[in-house]
């Protein structure tokens, strides 16, 4: 019997090791930190071995194969000892497309990968075809496959998944944009991360699809130095495509094969440029599912916006509360501010990811008129912003609780108090959704 050994105890890991268990491996479980009570409970369900707190090398280096959670690096002393010893790590993704066979729509980029996955979700629901949503969001994708049945998966995939990805195969890939994100995790070299996205279309056939962002020069360079087989659909708002998606007038127009869908913008239920992008995509991913063009229609226009991605929390004395926690690097905080109207309080910090802040000057100087700085180490943002909207109207704050009651001292009737960190939670919360609902629960107690 084979021996897989799981490193993490999260999500991830928890349902590779239900997978394997499954699949009737010998399977083990470490987490060198403390894990969950409800992954624990999952664990002992299941009769799986397990360990926490530590990394026993007699219980790890004895495997034939190493399932690696997506948040643990290769250059953690364990993951190193175990690629020296030769033994083959691959990802959640990776062991749980081995048993697969439904359709997968898989989702990549550094920005609007989440609201693209749940919006592809919701149209193949309201379709009413046999779906599960995992990966990156959601349940783990390798639970749902041990335990339920889809004839249809939408999956929302991070670099740090891809990495050790060698054999899987979506039917449809889609990278909805790249932009410096986790240079951290690799070597602070924009190629590496920009290779680690393209993982997602390394084993596309002729009869799949690769839907891409054509206005993102960072993606097409990429492109223009590989080769792919498979259809290659393009969404833009920069002129007309003769296959994918684009804006013409005051339409969203979608074209695959000989048929073509139009939605009028001022219908599409995400408002901002950048939700174009991301109706687009999943548009061309719905179409190439073979979804009826009124169900793409209806669907873009009534679909709910998630939470933490430019989530309307309550307006207190005329100032409006967005919850953005889902904005973790600069491109998806210029967004935020981007659609702007009012005039903002920002609330902006964290853990720092190698984040350049020049890029949102001008949007600073058009659109902030106070920064609330939420993070244990906020000098690089005081030192991008403090000359541009004064050292008066920057504060720093340790909690969630804390920025909101500063911003509300900023804010004016009419006024905007957004939170889009630009930075990883892991300074002060436990993950984004953590920070978003600390951020919401501190408004509610305005």
């Amino acid at each position: 019997m084979a021996r897989v050994v799981v490193l993490g105890g999260a999500e991830s890991g928890v349902g590779a090791a239900v997978l394997a268990k499954v699949k009737g491996f010998d399977v083990f479980l470490s987490d060198k930190g403390k894990i969950g009570e409800q992954y624990v409970e999952t664990l002992r369900k299941w009769d799986i071995p397990f360990e926490e707190g530590v990394h026993s090398e007699e219980l790890i280096l004895n495997a034939d194969e190493i399932v690696k959670s997506p948040g643990i690096p290769s250059t953690a002393p364990m993951v190193r000892k175990v690629m020296d010893k030769g033994i083959p790590v691959i990802s959640e993704i990776e062991f749980a497309g081995r048993y697969d066979s439904a359709k997968k729509i898989c989702i990549t980029g550094s920005n609007g990968k989440t609201t693209t996955t749940t919006l592809i979700y919701y149209l193949l629901q309201q379709a009413g075809l046999n779906v599960g949503l995992g990966g990156n969001i959601g349940k783990s994708y390798a639970y749902q496959v041990a335990t339920e049945h889809f004839d249809y998966y939408v999956l929302e995939i991070s670099s740090f998944q891809l990495d050790n990805c060698y054999e899987f195969h979506p039917d449809i890939a889609i990278i909805t944009n790249i932009t410096p994100d986790h240079l951290d995790r690799y070597d602070y070299k924009m190629e590496n991360y920009v290779k680690s996205k393209f993982r997602i279309t390394r084993n596309l056939s002729r009869e799949d699809c690769f839907i891409f962002d054509s206005d993102d020069e960072i993606t097409v360079g990429h492109l223009s130095q590989i080769v792919l087989q498979c259809k290659k659909l393009p969404f833009t708002q920069k002129g007309e495509v003769e296959q994918g998606a684009f804006v013409k007038d005051d339409k969203m127009v979608v074209r695959y094969g000989e048929d073509e869908c139009d939605v009028y913008l001022k219908e599409l239920a995400l408002g901002g440029k950048h939700n174009i992008y991301n109706s687009m995509a999943a548009a061309l991913a719905a179409k190439a599912t073979g979804i009826d063009n009124r169900i793409i229609r209806e669907s873009l226009e009534t679909f709910q916006p998630i939470a933490h991605r430019l989530e309307p929390v309550l307006s207190v004395g005329g100032v409006l509360y967005i919850n953005d926690s889902k904005a973790t690097n600069v491109d998806a905080a210029w967004y935020a501010l981007e659609c702007q109207k009012k005039p903002v309080v920002w609330i902006v910090g964290g853990k720092d990811k190698g984040n350049d802040y020049s890029v949102l000057e001008d949007l600073v100087k058009e659109k902030v008129k106070a920064i609330v700085c939420m993070g244990v180490d906020n000098t690089k943002i005081h030192e991008a912003f403090e000359g541009i909207v004064g050292g008066a109207n920057m504060t720093d704050t340790l909690s969630a609780e804390e920025a909101v009651q500063a911003a509300s001292r900023f804010a004016a009737d009419g006024d905007v108090v957004l939170l889009s960190p630009c930075c990883a939670s892991f300074d002060l919360f436990a993950n984004y959704e953590d920070r978003g609902d600390k951020f919401k629960e501190a408004v509610r107690n305005l």
